[in-house]
């Protein structure tokens, strides 16, 4: 019976760290990606106008 009983309260520690703890983490990490990458758009875009102007 104990043994039962630790083995739901593991799945249910393992999906609280999943949902809880490591998706947001990646959508964050996502997040931070992809606003980089338009940062670093911007920049060639900026210097590939300027340039063209020179």
């Amino acid at each position: 019976m104990g043994r039962i009983v630790m083995a739901v309260l593991g799945v249910l520690l393992a999906l609280y760290v999943v949902f809880g703890l490591v998706l947001p983490a990646v959508f964050g990490l996502f997040k931070l990606l992809l606003v980089l990458g338009f940062v670093a758009f911007v920049v060639v875009a900026l210097v590939t106008v300027v340039a063209k102007f020179k």
